[in-house]
């Protein structure tokens, strides 16, 4: 079973379904069907640019970010759990900036939930080690 834990503050009116289901059918997309677990972190301009500065080395207000719980082309070594504890597979977090979104909606003149689903989805694939050119 898929896990997808969101985290928001109350001012983002995020749709909660649209993100559950853009890494739903990303993973199944992708044949994944093991128990694992995705954290969704919805944030603002400032938490996103101090993201950007502390992981980036740079001052771009980025509109989604992806981080694996472990780099798929780093080493062998310090690898987390072949099985878990609790045998979910975490896979890593996923952080939106709102005000991003909103912009970048309006600009292609899509949905916002159009726009967040696309955005999930794409940092969903990057969780899996997919990366885009």
């Amino acid at each position: 079973m898929l896990t997808v834990l969101i985290r928001t503050d109350t001012r983002y009116p995020v749709n909660r379904k649209a993100i559950r289901k853009a890494v739903f059918d990303t993973f199944l997309k992708h044949g994944i069907v093991s128990s694992c677990e995705v954290s969704v972190f919805i944030v603002g301009e400032r938490k996103m640019k101090e993201l950007s500065e502390k992981y980036y080395g740079d001052s771009d207000l980025h509109e989604v970010f992806s981080f694996p719980l472990e780099d798929s082309e780093s080493s062998s070594e310090n690898r987390g759990f072949v099985n878990s504890p609790d045998d979910k597979l975490r896979l890593g977090d996923i952080v939106l900036c709102w005000p991003q979104v909103v912009m970048l909606a309006g600009q292609e003149g899509i949905m916002v939930d159009e726009e967040i689903s696309f955005l999930t989805a794409h940092a969903a694939e990057h969780l899996l080690g997919i990366h885009h050119e």
